[in-house]
């Protein structure tokens, strides 16, 4: 599978965007898929994840629960990362990533073989 993520941007603390992971090449609702983000000179950190299928099973971090939210759409091949209430610190590299061998793949690196190329978030104070 081949994964575009998308919608990143510039915008000021409080505003909201939305990213998006595209999938082609193979049938993206057998892959559970999670987000990571990588600030400057930081380890990549696990953002939220949601399983594959119906995504009935999904989980975010803690430091952006409340704010943030994962869902997907099979029809369209595409998981979303709805982020609200942005801040500074969310400023960062935001990577998806697929996994075929787990229903749920959680917020391990490690677990995750097919990776987007990220896409620049960039929020302002």
């Amino acid at each position: 599978v081949q994964l575009q993520a998308s919608g990143g941007g510039l915008v000021q603390a409080g505003g909201s965007l939305r990213l998006s992971c595209a999938a082609s090449g193979s049938t993206f609702s057998s892959y559970s898929v999670g987000w990571f983000c990588q600030a400057p000179g930081k380890e990549r950190e696990f953002v939220a994840a949601i399983s594959r299928n119906a995504g009935d099973t999904f989980f975010v971090a803690n430091s952006v629960k409340g704010r943030f939210t994962v869902s997907r759409d099979n029809a369209g091949n595409t998981v979303y990362l709805q982020m609200n209430s942005l801040t500074p610190e969310d400023t960062a590299v935001y990577y998806c990533a697929a996994d075929r061998d787990r229903y749920y793949s959680g917020g391990s690196v490690e677990d995750y073989d097919y990776w987007g190329q990220g896409t620049l978030v960039t929020v302002s104070s």
